[in-house]
């Protein structure tokens, strides 16, 4: 069985719940994916970590940092950072706060960003896009250069397609359909 589709069974074994959800969005859904059940077990870092990175590549970018609006990007981004160790070139990791802090250094991103960095955008689930808008926002604000999106899983409900439509493209390692999740 390949890493995704271990990822995969992980996430229907771990993070598929049923019965009467409101979304992050507003949206009601028969069905809620609790992606964080799985990109902060042992075995969802690991496999999120191999297969981000791989996704990464293959979407020809290079960056120098990834990250998110937390906390559902911080464990993807971790794992992925982490898995760099193994499979360099190394790409460390951010985190984007909803809000800047109101003391110390007052950031809304903190960890490895600084203007001009090079950012892959990621999140553990894509519904409205809103949150990784949210996040490419912060760090265009912050002077640094997104290259893309890459997300857990798409559950197809536009988000994807409201990202590509803000200039920035857009790598799912999974959707609802792959999930055998009927759309809600």
């Amino acid at each position: 069985m390949s890493e995704l589709d271990q990822l995969i069974q992980l996430l229907l074994a771990r993070s598929v719940r049923h019965g009467d959800f409101v979304l992050a969005s507003g949206r009601r859904s028969s069905y809620y994916i609790d992606a964080r059940l799985t990109t902060m077990s042992a075995p969802g870092l690991a496999l999120i970590g191999r297969t981000g990175l791989a996704a990464i590549r293959a979407a020809g970018w290079a960056p120098q940092a990834l990250g998110g609006l937390t906390m559902g990007a911080d464990p993807v981004a971790y794992a992925i950072a982490t898995a760099t160790v193994t499979f360099p070139p190394i790409i460390d990791a951010f985190s984007v706060r909803k809000e800047a802090k109101g003391h110390g250094t007052k950031r809304r991103i903190e960890g490895n960003f600084a203007p001009g960095t090079k950012v892959v955008v990621v999140e553990d689930v894509i519904t409205s896009g809103g949150s990784a808008l949210e996040a490419i926002r912060a760090v265009e604000d912050e002077g640094g250069l997104v290259l893309g999106v890459l997300a857990v899983v798409d559950r197809e409900e536009g988000g994807r397609e409201a990202i590509l439509a803000s200039g920035k493209d857009v790598v799912s390692l999974t959707t609802t359909t792959s999930l055998g999740l009927r759309k809600s």
